[in-house]
């Protein structure tokens, strides 16, 4: 009897967490799937199963096209921008210098302020009336009047990326930062000893001891800025003309705005499909090198 309950007793203990993802992530995501293939009222009542006709609408909108590429464009450039910028981050703050306490507290800033809040910021910050930036550079005699720096739906984009790999920074640069200390110092004694310099030790030593918490961060990263709302709806709502939407702000104004639920289904599930199959190619490519 002792031994049966040994088998069981891991079970017992996950079973709480099976439980609240089964009731918090699964069965919504079954209900997603759902209204994807079933025609909607805008009151949001499921009259019935329409197979793929809300995907077919939605492939075939010239706007999904342009707010698939945007989202592209989005993801790749804040997740790519930020984890090269974190991970150097990183290796500075990994040294002993005076300060390093302070550096390490201002550089977790952005991370534990909200993404409202941050995105706020920046809309002030270039903004062309009465924003700090134009204010700053004609103080210091830089610029002679106001700039537009959102001449076009473009820039915006730019700038809504900008904010994007600013408040993604901290959380690549704090988890590369953790592999890097648990890097025995004896591997760098031996390679000097060896007379490695110092971008033999990087490639010989530190990234392929950080791989691991280089793909934590990467795949998390891919995840939420894929899914991303609060930094675009902020700055732009995804205006002029959905030139600025990404697939989550798109769908929730096919949702809440248009009142095309079935629509905003079938992106989510395309959505879901795209994530779920880029985190798996990049896991199995990173799994594969690491057994390499």
């Amino acid at each position: 009897m002792k031994k049966k309950f040994q088998r069981i007793e891991p079970y017992i203990w996950i079973l709480p967490s099976v439980l609240l993802m089964a009731i918090f992530i699964v069965i919504p995501i079954g209900f997603v799937f759902r209204m994807s293939f079933s025609k909607i009222s805008k009151a949001g009542l499921i009259k019935g199963f329409c197979g793929f006709d809300n995907f077919h609408k939605v492939l075939n909108s010239p706007v999904f096209s342009m707010v698939l590429k945007n989202t592209i464009i989005w993801t790749v450039a804040v997740v790519g921008l930020s984890t090269l910028l974190g991970f150097i981050l990183a290796i500075i703050l990994n040294n002993n210098f005076k300060g390093r306490k302070i550096a390490r507290a201002v550089v977790v800033f952005p991370w534990a302020t909200t993404l409202i809040v941050q995105a706020s910021i920046w809309k002030f910050i270039i903004d062309t009336d009465y924003g700090t930036l134009n204010t700053l550079l004609m103080r210091l005699g830089i610029i002679d009047h106001a700039i537009n720096w959102t001449p076009t739906a473009g820039a915006y984009f730019a700038w809504e990326i900008a904010c994007g790999i600013f408040v993604t920074i901290p959380f690549v640069t704090f988890t590369v930062l953790s592999g890097l200390q648990s890097i025995d110092e004896g591997f760098y004694e031996a390679a000097t000893v060896d007379g490695a310099n110092y971008w033999q030790k990087m490639f010989q030593i530190t990234i392929p001891l950080v791989r691991p918490s280089l793909t934590v961060s990467t795949v998390l990263n891919i995840i939420y800025v894929f899914n991303s709302f609060p930094i675009i709806w902020t700055i732009t709502k995804g205006d002029p003309a959905n030139r600025t939407d990404t697939l989550v702000t798109y769908l929730y104004k096919l949702a809440f705005y248009n009142g095309k639920q079935g629509d905003a289904a079938a992106v989510s599930v395309i959505g879901f499909l795209i994530l779920f199959i880029c985190a798996s190619i990049y896991m199995v490519s990173v799994l594969k090198k690491g057994d390499d």
